[in-house]
């Protein structure tokens, strides 16, 4: 009686795997958060509400424009509020494409709280595990970003795109295979500079609220 031998998945050595990941990796990706609105200098949760920038934020924004104008990006993006498209025009990208999946967290019934406002009734509360009443829930947040992060896959070279603070932060947990939680640990500052790239076949943080 023959012995069957037991067929073995024909699957690719380990260099393989490397250079086949490697030949698929996209390009970097910079994040521009907006600059400072009196909401987030207060610390409130800015989601929806179309606040300008300040003075101060209009400025800074104009400083951003030396670091990002001399690389090419074969996609600009930026969320539809003001906060975001001024700064990207401001910072020498005044024909950024609109889109609709950058837009800030839709924090609900929290709009326009600081955390200690809401806490004074909730202790504990984060708005990485809620809960967030009549808003957005994070899962449907991180199905925004995928969207984003597919483009910027298809895109060709480099992409730059301009948004908020949580929504950047969870795009970024989910690129670098974090869970969208994670986003709590990446502090990202009004007017900065953040790009995400690789290590090898490996996503990487190469710069993080960098300033100016």
């Amino acid at each position: 009686m023959r012995s069957r031998r037991s067929r073995r998945p024909s699957w690719p050595g380990p260099i393989a795997v490397a250079e086949l990941v490697v030949a698929r990796m996209p390009a970097n990706i910079w994040l521009v958060r907006h600059g400072a609105t009196e909401w987030s200098v207060g610390g409130r949760h800015t989601g929806r509400t179309d606040i300008p920038l300040l003075p101060e934020g209009r400025a800074r924004a104009t400083t951003l424009a030396p670091a990002l104008s001399g690389h090419p990006f074969s996609l600009v993006l930026t969320s539809p509020l003001s906060r975001a498209r001024d700064t990207a025009a401001l910072a020498g990208f005044p024909h950024a494409e609109p889109e609709q999946d950058l837009l800030e967290w839709d924090y609900g019934d929290q709009e326009g709280l600081t955390s200690t406002q809401i806490r004074e009734h909730d202790p504990g509360w984060s708005i990485w595990w809620g809960p967030i009443s009549n808003g957005e829930a994070i899962d449907d947040v991180a199905t925004r970003v995928r969207r984003v992060l597919d483009r910027a896959d298809a895109a060709g070279g480099d992409v730059l795109l301009f948004a908020h603070g949580h929504v950047l932060r969870m795009l970024t947990a989910v690129r670098l295979g974090l869970p969208p939680t994670s986003g709590a640990h990446f502090v990202l500052d009004p007017a900065t500079v953040s790009v995400i790239g690789h290590e090898h076949e490996w996503p990487a943080l190469l710069r993080w609220n960098a300033p100016p």
